[in-house]
């Protein structure tokens, strides 16, 4: 399995600019995925410099881009210790196995043990210090007898032969001491916290969070709860996106939903100009009479396109008065689309988090078709036979198959269809 951007080869490409800023393009004119792709990272680049990093606790950095490689500042583990509870021995000790070893003091963990006298085979706990002499540890399963005397009784026990450093975790065995434990761009989750922890780091040096303005406009649109009138629709996309945001590491602010009047979106944005490091919008990027964002966007370096992608074809991309704008289609599945192809991705490339999505190949369980012209992210789902089932049509509004579903599946551009057991791309989401 591979990243997602190792598999999409039409995500791939270098730093060129937006070209005609403030203009759109032909509406007959496709704008490919890799290229639209390319022109979010150009407008993202600046976010990038000056680094902006902090130092925080261990456990706040859950999710979190790690800005700096960290070496091992002591070995793991930090000295020689058994592997189970056992008893410790001299290799030599064991030849034949024959012959019985008398019971030394016990070794539990934590305790500094005296050095093993030849002829004895000290009880010794997982994960407790190997005292000097001994070499090797017989688990206690494999005495006779198979338990351990009770402590201060002059016992023997007989022990199988063992080779000399059978069940010995080494000092350093893991990572030794300035070795690299973790390499800048790490994306911090459980494993990694714990590596540290175990290394006694305490705080560690991420990549600061960005903040995103979220709004939706639309006249037809309701916030959840309120009565809905007739003609009217409750909002998904601020939940929708402000969800996927949280879960990729983001702080977002959530403008709520912005009527059908350029004016007043306008203003807004510009109320938050001085504390957000990225716009993001959804809905009012068509071609229609009431397109609010267009609109919006006539005297600042925004270029509205149509990309060649579906759902989610018509996108925006720029800047506002020198913010970084990304303006969404207003479907539902589109703007989930639209996030997790363009913005996501770019997030775990350019800012170390998220970690990108699970990207892998399996077969289809029935036939498709795909607008040959178009890349088409269909929603599907991961069965337990290992074939991938399509969830619902190729409507941009099918919010519940979205919900059921688990992958994204991918259909490139220059394919109209496909057999059943065909392999296709899929992302686990």
């Amino acid at each position: 399995m591979q990243r997602q951007e190792e598999q999409l080869t039409g995500l791939a490409g270098n730093r060129s600019g937006l070209g005609t800023i403030g203009k759109s393009l032909p509406e007959h004119e496709h704008r490919s995925v890799s290229v639209h792709r390319q022109a979010i990272r150009d407008v993202l680049f600046p976010l990038l410099t000056p680094p902006r990093v902090e130092r925080i606790p261990l456990m706040q950095a859950m999710g979190r881009g790690l800005a700096e490689t960290i070496h091992a500042p002591t070995n793991l583990p930090p000295f020689t210790n058994s592997q189970m509870d056992g008893y410790a021995v001299r290799s030599r000790d064991t030849a034949g196995g024959q012959g019985g070893l008398r019971v030394a003091a016990p070794i539990p963990a934590g305790a500094v043990p005296a050095p093993l006298v030849g002829g004895t085979a000290a009880p010794i706990m997982t994960g407790a210090l190997i005292p000097d002499g001994a070499d090797a540890v017989v688990p206690v399963e494999r005495a006779v007898p198979n338990h351990f005397p009770p402590p201060g009784l002059d016992r023997t026990v007989r022990l199988p032969e063992i080779a000399a450093g059978t069940y010995i975790r080494s000092a350093g065995s893991d990572i030794a001491t300035g070795e690299c434990a973790l390499s800048a761009g790490t994306v911090l989750g459980p494993r990694q916290l714990g590596l540290l922890a175990a290394l006694g780091i305490t705080e560690v040096v991420v990549n600061q969070k960005l903040t995103v303005l979220l709004a939706t406009t639309g006249d037809e649109v309701l916030e959840p709860g309120e009565k809905l009138a007739l003609g009217k629709i409750y909002d998904a996309n601020n939940t929708l996106l402000q969800s996927s945001m949280l879960q990729a590491g983001l702080n977002v602010i959530r403008a709520g939903i912005v009527k059908d009047e350029p004016g007043a979106l306008s203003k807004l944005l510009r109320s938050h100009t001085a504390h957000v490091d990225l716009i993001v919008t959804s809905g009012g990027v068509s071609a229609g009479a009431y397109e609010p964002v267009r609109q919006a966007m006539i005297d600042h370096d925004v270029e509205f396109s149509h990309v060649a992608i579906q759902p989610g074809g018509p996108q925006g991309v720029g800047t506002f008065e020198g913010i970084p704008v990304l303006a969404f289609p207003g479907n539902p599945v589109s703007c989930f689309v639209s996030f997790e192809m363009f913005l996501r991705p770019l997030l775990s490339e350019m800012f170390a988090a998220p970690t990108p999505r699970l990207s892998f190949r399996a077969p289809l369980s029935h036939p498709l078709t795909s607008p040959p012209k178009k890349h088409q992210v269909r929603r599907g789902v991961l069965s337990a036979d290992g074939t991938i089932r399509l969830e619902g049509g190729e409507g941009s509004h099918l919010l519940g198959a979205l919900a059921r579903s688990n992958v994204l599946v991918h259909i490139p551009e220059g394919i109209s269809e496909l057999a059943k057991g065909s392999e296709v791309e899929v992302w686990a989401v």
